[in-house]
């Protein structure tokens, strides 16, 4: 039975390439979508879910909320690891966790090995080995409790010491930065699945006693940073608000909040495991936080496309129902059942859904490798590494094969012998012609089509507003330059600053802290005192020299800008700010003072204009510019306007490298123009943009193929109707507008159902931004227009066919 079923199967195919090749292509297209993003979720949800007892295993972070904004950092205070396992009940393990980057140095008998800048090396002891279970090689998990030691992981240990073996590298020197020098006391292997905690140099915690600034801040119940992390595994049956609460009485115990800070709260809480890999605010570890939100959509993306293959096939597989009604009448005649006609039609439907998979197997690798750029390098296609992969693909080809076969198989099975044979198989059946469930699934395919057009738009339309709006500053034509933050010479800076200055391309250079838009950000509690009561503020703000809003083009529009012959307590602050203490007219906030932390007072001598200190998705804060050389971290350059042709800035470019050399001879040089950077702050949004497009194209074009296909079926139906009306002196265009019109207001209603659905989905999305687009009309008629054109464009071939054939052929049989 088997086999006849698939010689019968391969017999149709033979009999209608067209159809087999459009319902394979459709259903790959789909499926290929499908595994790609299956590989991009598993990926993401299988991170750290290795580790044993992971579900008890937490994060302490620190929350803070100040004037209704909310703060998020992954640190916490120095000495709150300890104090955790001194003070708090329920904990079973609290682990300390430093990272930090450093130049290594590994002695090779008279010379020495230098790697720049390693990335990845924390601060640990062997209580973090306790809640993270490895693998040792050499060594064991008693080590790091003693000042100067390091644990390597394998794959380090082979960078540093590539000829030696594990036990030959234990004793090995490991120095960081020319003044911390270790001795490798154990080596363990990496962790081989995919996990956050990508750490390769463990460096015993007791050494920071010995590293000044990092002493200090381990001495510190107050200060918070993100570098400073800490782990603890809870006992069983404790619970995370026990632990919280008291968590909170250490709080007000040792970090209580300042007199006069009111409206600033903060407070430590336990971050699970499972969200580590999934929480922006707080951020992954080593790696970025991937976004469940984005993951979802990306899995109704798939869900969708695979409908549309599905859907797509249902309407080609009825569509050439009449042309196999003589074949299924025959075989009731001979004695065939309907049970065994459904079990050939599934059979066919399987075999092409393998067919269909096949071919996305094959496609998969080249998908990947087509999106890269924003799809983690561990994804990849690997069937032996990841059998589940076999798993996905079974289940895969089951559920397209039933959702795709069983409607087809019911329609082409319950056929009646005696009218197929009397060529009556649709005779008093108009109501196939109007069939409601065909309908349905031809509007819903265009649903899907038209609101991923009107979502791309408006995503497109949401990244060109924030790439072209006016964001307070210029931000053509200008570099900035991370200046190395251990160089700690007196007048290095300036040097190098006056050296580029000299170069005959560059216009204006200027000493900063960072450049106006960023993620990154300072802030600190500000207070002003109106003679009747204190205004307490959170005050960002930047330092930097008195060329920094000239250079930007930060326009002034209160008294004055700071100058070289300022102290440190004059500042420019922006409109925000002046009106948040009071100030409708900008020049009333000129000459006021403002304190910092209840320690530093400045003098306000200028207002400037507001800009965007971040992405869109921020609203403007209140913002102070001031003079400070100690935090000058960058140098910004902009460059005078290129000619055409011209190479100018790669000149200019050149001579900065040749004068960082000369300056900073130890340390790799790097630029960044500044156009670029804001670019990349909406780079979730441009991928997000990319795979709507991609989305959008292959909906329009398995949409286009499920219409072609019902225009099959209704010229087929109508083919004698068609034969007669011309007989009778109708002309093609009434045939083609016969044939098209009722198409056409299926479209015209899938347009109606889409728009309040896209317009709902993006007003949500939009939020995300506090400054954004305007939902346009625009949008959704351009979007109707264009699905209506590519339609009628796709049913013309076929419409236009029927409507010019012979009508001798059609009625030949009458």
């Amino acid at each position: 039975m088997f086999k006849n079923y698939l010689k019968t199967a391969f017999r149709t195919f033979g009999k209608h390439k067209l159809f087999t090749f459009i319902n394979i292509v459709g259903l790959s297209i789909g499926i290929s979508a499908s595994l790609v993003i299956f590989l991009i979720v598993y990926h993401d949800f299988t991170f750290d879910k290795f580790h044993k007892d992971s579900d008890r295993v937490y994060r302490v972070v620190s929350d803070f909320s100040y004037a209704g904004d909310a703060f998020y950092n992954p640190g916490v205070a120095g000495r709150l690891p300890n104090g955790i396992k001194d003070q708090v009940t329920g904990v079973e393990i609290s682990a300390p966790l430093y990272g930090q980057n450093y130049n290594v140095t590994i002695p090779v008998g008279k010379e020495q090995k230098k790697f720049k800048n390693e990335e990845n090396l924390v601060f640990a002891d062997q209580r973090y080995f306790k809640i993270f279970t490895y693998h040792w090689l050499a060594g064991s998990d008693k080590v790091l409790n003693q000042p100067n030691q390091v644990v390597l992981v394998s794959k380090q240990a082979k960078r540093y010491f590539p000829s030696l073996s594990y036990d030959q590298i234990i004793g090995r020197q490991v120095v960081y930065d020319d003044s911390i020098r270790t001795t490798v006391a154990g080596i363990v292997e990496e962790f081989k699945e995919n996990t956050d905690f990508t750490f390769t140099d463990f460096i015993s915690h007791p050494t920071i006693q010995s590293i000044t600034n990092l002493k200090k801040y381990y001495d510190d119940w107050t200060s918070t940073n993100g570098n400073s992390q800490c782990f603890v595994k809870l006992a069983p049956g404790t619970t995370v608000g026990g632990v919280e609460k008291q968590l909170g009485a250490m709080k007000t115990k040792y970090a209580p909040n300042k007199p006069g800070n009111q409206g600033y709260q903060s407070k430590w809480r336990l971050q699970p495991m499972s969200d580590i890999h999934f929480n922006e605010h707080y951020g992954a570890m080593n790696n970025p936080a991937a976004n469940k939100t984005t993951l979802y959509g990306l899995m109704a993306i798939a869900t969708f496309l695979l409908i549309l293959g599905c859907i797509n096939f249902i309407n080609l597989t009825t569509a050439q129902a009449s042309q196999r009604a003589k074949e299924i009448g025959i075989r009731k005649t001979m004695g065939g059942t309907r049970g065994q006609l459904i079990g050939q039609f599934l059979s066919e439907t399987t075999l092409v859904t393998i067919l269909a998979v096949t071919v996305s197997i094959v496609l998969t690798p080249f998908i990947i490798k087509l999106f890269a750029d924003f799809i983690a390098k561990d994804v990849k296609l690997d069937l032996l590494d990841h059998p589940v992969i076999f798993v996905f693909i079974g289940i895969l080809i089951i559920v397209v094969s039933f959702i795709s076969g069983f409607y087809p198989a019911m329609v082409l099975s319950k056929y009646k012998p005696v009218l197929v044979l009397k060529n009556q198989a649709h005779a008093g059946t108009g109501k196939t012609r109007n069939s409601f469930l065909r309908k349905s699934l031809t509007v819903t395919q265009f649903v899907i089509a038209q609101f991923f057009i009107m979502a791309t738009i408006l995503v497109s339309k949401q990244i060109y507003y924030a790439l072209h709006k006016d964001l307070g500053f210029k931000k053509d034509a200008i570099v900035y330059i991370d200046l190395p933050w251990k160089q700690k010479t007196p007048g290095l800076r300036e040097v190098f600053a006056n050296k580029v200055k000299a170069l005959p391309q560059v216009a204006m250079v200027s000493l900063a802290d960072d450049v106006p838009s960023s993620d990154g950000w300072s802030s600190n509690d500000a207070t002003y005192h109106d003679g009747k009561k204190e205004i307490h503020t959170e005050l960002y703000h930047k330092a930097g020299d008195e060329n920094y809003i000239n250079l930007y083009k930060i326009k002034l529009i209160a008294g004055r800008n700071i100058r070289q012959s300022d102290t440190s307590k004059a500042m420019m602050v922006n409109s925000t700010y002046a009106k948040a203490i009071g100030f409708k007219n900008p020049l009333g906030a000129i000459g006021k003072v403002i304190e910092f932390n209840k320690t530093r007072k400045y003098e306000i001598v200028g207002v400037f204009a507001d800009f965007h200190q971040s992405s869109l998705k921020a609203p403007i804060k209140a913002m102070a510019i001031y003079p400070d050389s100690y935090g000058y971290g960058d140098l910004h350059i902009a460059l005078k306007p290129e000619t055409a042709g011209g190479n100018e800035w790669k000149t200019a470019l050149a001579g900065v490298e040749k004068a960082w050399k000369e300056v900073y001879p130890a340390d790799d040089y790097a630029y960044h123009f500044f156009d670029e950077s804001i670019a990349k702050m909406y780079g979730k949004e441009q991928n997000i943009s990319k795979l709507l497009t991609w989305a959008t194209g292959l909906s329009i074009f398995i949409s286009c193929l499920g219409l072609l296909g019902l225009a099959i079926f209704t010229t087929n139906l109508r083919t004698k109707e068609i034969g007669v009306r011309k007989v009778l002196g109708a002309t093609v265009s009434q045939i083609v507008t016969l044939l098209s019109t009722e198409l056409v207001m299926l479209i015209a209603l899938s347009f109606v159902v889409a728009t309040p659905l896209a317009w709902y989905a993006m007003n949500k999305w939009m939020q995300d931004f506090a400054d954004h687009t305007p939902i346009s009309w625009w949008i959704f008629v351009l979007s109707g227009a264009g699905m209506l054109l590519t339609a009628l464009f796709t049913l013309s071939f076929q419409t236009i066919r029927a409507a010019i054939a012979n009508p001798v052929k059609s009625l030949r049989s009458e």
